[in-house]
């Protein structure tokens, strides 16, 4: 079974910009009866299915498929809630690991916020100096809450 395991920050500065290199995301949520998700993304030109399961403190079940961009386009308008998340992602390497740092628009438009991935709960990493708030337990900082319950100019409306 695959696991994901993240941290996730809060950003106070524009220090990452320097290295960072970045991708236009556009993602949406399929309803679900539970703390499972549903996830259709389009980075890019390519387009995903991620279904992830209950959150387990950092940790939590992740499947992830490629699909066809044009079915994910047609879920996105059709099948997912709205509004969508909109979003910039850059890769930025740090302390030896990849963060990605989400930069926001549309209904969020403000909203800075950095992931790591871990390969394990107890893994320590070094913290850039450009992350404040550690938000990964803060269910209002998920994409998937963002759409019902946006933080334009990164505080909740």
């Amino acid at each position: 079974m695959a696991v994901e395991v993240e941290r996730k920050f809060l950003v106070t500065s524009d220090g990452w910009r320097a290295n960072a290199h970045g991708s236009c995301f556009c993602q949406g949520y399929i309803d679900t009866s539970d703390d499972t998700t549903v996830r259709i993304r389009i980075a890019g030109e390519r387009a995903f299915i991620t279904v992830k399961g209950p959150s387990q403190g950092m940790s939590r079940a992740e499947f992830e498929y490629p699909i066809p961009l044009a079915d994910a386009k047609v879920m996105l308008r059709d099948l997912c809630r709205q509004p969508l998340i909109e979003k910039m992602r850059y890769d930025v390497p740090y302390g030896g690991k990849l963060w990605s740092v989400d930069v926001f628009g549309a209904e969020n438009s403000g909203l800075v916020v950095a992931e790591v991935e871990l390969d394990h709960p107890a893994e320590h990493v070094p913290l850039p100096p450009w992350v404040g708030e550690e938000v990964t337990e803060d269910p209002r900082y998920r994409n998937s809450a963002l759409v019902s319950a946006p933080m334009l100019n990164g505080a909740a409306s």
